[in-house]
């Protein structure tokens, strides 16, 4: 059966405008409309018959072969990006140092121009001065390093990412790492690679579903075309950026990834990406080593997340200028700390290059691993764009190769060179900062090439991963989000529906039947009722189970005509009226039918949910406080509603609900709800204290611990979130 909107495409002109024709005149002709730039119907100008745009239309939005075409353009425009990125960075670092890469140089490379070495203070100065510009007029989003904007996209958006993105991110990285800011390129090429996925999805209208997919394409294209790692960019998409493995998924991912590579090796050549010394176990005694090593780079991965977010905070409080300024006058702090350390210019491979071969000493390696963590810390505090991938395989080097000296000496017969610990170190950092281990694993695999040392690496990194999570709840990619309302690691943060109770939602009971009621009374019932379930009772009353149709058309199937409600019945979860709204959908996630809500005394059946019952009673709630809100706002604010007056989801859009998690010494602990100063037209949705839900008012005095969420004008929402944090959101 042919679409409704191939037939209008195909009808002809006067079946479409007959409604224009008066009195049997000619049709009134509409003037040819130019295609739409983004987005609009651009296909109508290609030189097709209608049938032909309509089936390569569907071809491309519908099918496997088109969505396998799609990863195969994503991954290989990401390739060409990844190229272009890499040159860019080069032009620039050598416009501002005179030298391709001015950390390989360190303090012998002092003497560019008539600044002499005045000029590693300048240069992130005059950086800052055209990039900070740049990202505050045309995409603030290119600002910071990347890969959770791209999750979020994936995540809340349904992988809408603006055009501009791609462009803007990545003039602005490659002037900021060119200027010696010291970050990575794979934050930039992933929000790279994904905004042309994006893009690409967008303008041919594919469903949101494939939408997703195409950003992670574009993701695992750059990782793989910049670092020559096709496997470790798949993983690296489908791990952080998708979270899913699903078959559909990891098969397009692939082949975006196999294409970019193609680009890249071509680009760059066949060759693994770091050149290092070949490494192997020397005895069973170092996976005790690299155990304790796995350990503490758990620590500098939690330490590096939180350093790098409490500057951000420091510098949030501290500055008071102009946005776009702040990149330049934070430079010079930058400047300064290069300036003492010349190897944390730009990227600085070479410099990791140089530990992992043993080229300096223990004290020297653990100040550059301090120095990276501060470098890193002020170039994304100042305002600066660029990745932190980069930088944790930094930290990883110098810790391990550090950590490696000292058991070396200890053991010299026992270990391996200490360059062995610095390269497990690479992956172990990264795993307890960003805590993807596959990932980690993968990549550092495959930047090195070396197998030899994957047991101990992947021990290393397993417990890294494992010692970071009880260290931490979040990550350096999901913190940034989880202090927006989005936690990522169970869904969406700002959630209703862990406020709403069973009892809020809940339906009367559908009329029971007896646990003796004949199979045909059943049949007649379920007919009769709107449930597809009923509960079945003893003599007392008591819940025995549920009868579905799908078990009475069993039952009809195998002849079992003489069947009662009570042998039909099976036992399905059931719900208590004061539990979550959250937990009750996820039980009717794994039911077809209702699920009787129960007292737990005496199991009598005292109400029923669905999942209509659900969406229901959240929806009236949003409602409530966007009424509540528009009731709040000053008569002068313009109205959000879009389309339907009475839709929720129309007149969210303005809105942003935002949940703040208070820590034991947040700012707002110990004041009153009425004394947040909330902006005009916010509406407090809901308290949760200790697990327990707490109708707010405005005489309700937030304590520590407290999980407030709040329905807030979409402008005025990050603003408050950094007004109120001061310790909120941490966990």
């Amino acid at each position: 059966m042919r679409p409704a909107y191939e037939f209008l495409n195909s009808a002809p002109a006067a079946s479409r405008h007959n409604d224009r024709a008066t009195n049997g005149s000619a049709p009134a002709q509409t003037p040819p409309r130019a295609p739409a730039a983004f987005g609009g119907r651009w296909w109508r100008s290609l030189p097709l018959p209608g049938s032909w745009r309509a089936r390569t239309r569907d071809w491309v939005r519908g099918s496997p072969t088109g969505l396998v075409a799609l990863a195969l353009a994503v991954g290989g425009g990401a390739g060409l990006g990844a190229v272009a990125f890499r040159y860019l960075i080069l032009v620039f670092t050598h416009a501002f140092s005179g030298y391709a890469d001015y950390s390989a140089h360190g303090r012998a490379g002092y003497g560019y121009g008539h600044l002499g070495f005045w000029f590693v203070v300048a240069a992130p100065v005059v950086g800052g001065l055209l990039y900070g510009p740049l990202i505050h007029l045309f995409a603030r989003e290119a600002r910071g390093h990347g890969v959770p904007e791209v999750m979020l996209a994936v995540a809340e958006r349904g992988g809408r990412i603006r055009p501009q993105v791609s462009v803007v991110k990545a003039l602005a990285s490659a002037l900021c790492i060119g200027s010696g800011g010291s970050v990575g390129r794979e934050g930039p090429i992933v929000q790279i690679g994904s905004a042309l996925g994006s893009t690409l999805g967008q303008l041919l209208r594919v469903p949101e579903s494939r939408l997703r997919v195409l950003v992670a394409c574009g993701a695992a294209g750059g990782i793989s075309a910049t670092f020559n790692a096709p496997i470790a960019g798949v993983f690296f998409a489908l791990e952080l950026i998708l979270r899913d493995f699903e078959a559909e998924s990891f098969g397009v991912v692939v082949l975006s990834s196999f294409a970019a590579d193609i680009v890249g090796r071509a680009a760059f050549g066949d060759h693994p990406f770091l050149h290092l010394p070949t490494f192997q176990l020397v005895s069973p005694l170092e996976y005790l080593l690299y155990a304790g090593l796995g350990v503490a780079a758990a620590v500098v991965g939690v330490a590096f997340v939180r350093v790098l977010y409490g500057g951000e905070d420091l510098a949030d409080r501290l500055w008071r200028g102009p946005e776009w300024l702040r990149p330049a006058v934070g430079g010079i702090l930058l400047g300064l700390l290069l300036l003492a350390l010349p190897e944390l210019y730009g990227v600085g491979y070479p410099p990791l290059e140089k530990a992992i071969h043993g080229g300096w000493a223990v004290w020297f390696l653990v100040a550059l691993l301090a120095g990276k963590i501060l470098a890193t810390t002020l170039t994304i505090s100042i305002g600066g764009s660029g990745g932190v991938f980069a930088p944790s395989l930094f930290m990883g080097a110098m810790l391990g190769s550090a950590y490696g000296h000292g058991v070396h000496h200890l053991f010299p017969h026992s270990t391996a060179a200490a360059g062995a610990y610095g390269l497990v170190g690479m992956g172990a950092v990264f795993a307890g900062a960003a805590r993807a281990p596959i990932t980690a694993v993968i990549i550092v695999f495959e930047l090195t090439g070396e197998y030899r040392i994957i047991l101990p690496l992947m021990f290393a990194i397993v417990l890294a991963a494992g010692v970071s999570r009880q260290l931490s709840r979040d990550t350096i990619y999901t913190l940034k989000l989880r202090r927006r309302g989005i936690d990522l690691m169970r869904g969406r943060g700002a959630n209703l529906m862990a406020l709403l109770t069973v009892r809020d939602a809940m339906q009367p009971v559908p009329v029971s039947v007896d646990q003796g009621t004949p199979l045909n009374e059943v049949i007649e019932r379920l007919m009769r009722g709107p449930a597809d379930g009923l509960p079945v009772v003893d003599a007392d009353g008591a819940y025995r189970g549920t009868v579905t149709s799908q078990q009475v058309e069993q039952a009809m199937r195998e002849n079992a005509l003489d069947a009662d409600a009570g042998g039909l019945a099976q036992e399905t979860t059931a719900l208590r009226p004061s539990q979550t709204l959250e937990q009750g959908l996820s039980a009717l996630m794994r039911e077809r039918s209702g699920l009787p809500v129960l007292e737990p005394e005496t199991r009598r059946v005292v109400g029923w949910l669905t999942h209509m019952d659900v969406l229901r009673a959240y929806n009236q709630r949003l409602e409530a406080g966007i009424r509540d809100a528009e009731r709040r706002r000053a008569p002068q604010q313009p109205r959000h509603e879009i389309g339907l007056v009475g839709s929720a989801l129309a007149r969210l859009r303005g809105y942003r609900v935002v949940e703040l998690e208070l820590g034991e010494t947040a700012g707002p602990v110990g004041s009153r709800l009425a004394e947040l100063g909330l902006p005009e037209g916010s509406s407090v949705l809901g308290l949760r204290r200790n697990g327990d839900a707490i109708a707010p008012t405005g005489t309700t005095e937030l304590a520590g611990g407290d999980r407030l969420t709040l329905l807030v004008p979409a402008a005025h929402a990050d603003r408050l979130v950094d007004t109120l944090e001061g310790g909120a959101g941490s966990g």
